[in-house]
């Protein structure tokens, strides 16, 4: 039985990790760069944030209410694992997610591109994965929020200077590595309960 503290420190680690490089920390440096109002743009990131992985959470947790609730620690284990390969492909925006149309101001902008832009995104998987997993809303929520808000409010805040010193190529490695080792030790759990 796991711990509400296990559930927040694991979703804030591997959202934190796995967002570094992703298409929404792309787009927080683009806002940035637009509207050079740091605070709006991170309320609005917050929030979009917040709305996304609690409707994710909420989905997870449904999903160990179903037929499937035998097979979720075998789904979420190749969850992992798959989440881990799906790292190791940079993300860049797309020429329409990255163009501000109509402007409704920093705070408006960014809550609504965030938001469409962690719909299929890894990182709502992987809070979808783990509410799955843990079966705690509450806390997978503040700690994938969190993770998000670790990952993208120093792109917010430090922009370009960041991105020079980081070595994208390694941090996702990492975070592959943690999706992989994750994925691994729950299926090594899943195939010792099953024999």
């Amino acid at each position: 039985m796991s711990l509400p503290l296990d559930a927040f420190l694991h979703s804030t680690l591997l959202v934190a990790v796995s967002e570094i490089g992703d298409k929404t920390q792309i787009l927080s440096l683009i806002l940035a760069a637009r509207y050079r109002k740091s605070i709006p743009i991170v309320f609005g990131i917050l929030v979009a944030t917040l709305a996304n992985h609690a409707l994710a959470a909420f989905g997870g947790t449904l999903l160990m209410h179903t037929a499937l609730k035998a097979w979720m620690p075998l789904i979420l284990a190749l969850s992992f694992i798959g989440l881990g390969l799906w790292i190791l492909v940079p993300d860049k925006v797309d020429d329409d997610e990255g163009a501000v149309k109509k402007d409704y101001g920093a705070f408006v902008t960014t809550t609504i591109m965030f938001f469409l832009a962690e719909m299929g995104d890894k990182t709502q998987f992987a809070t979808i994965a783990l509410a799955a997993e843990y079966n705690n809303i509450l806390m997978v929520v503040a700690g994938s929020t969190l993770g998000m808000m670790i990952a993208n409010v120093p792109a917010v805040i430090f922009g370009d200077k960041i991105m020079k010193y980081v070595p994208l190529k390694w941090v996702r490695i990492v975070a592959s590595l943690l999706f992989i080792g994750f994925g691994a030790w729950a299926l090594y759990q899943y195939i010792t309960s099953v024999m």
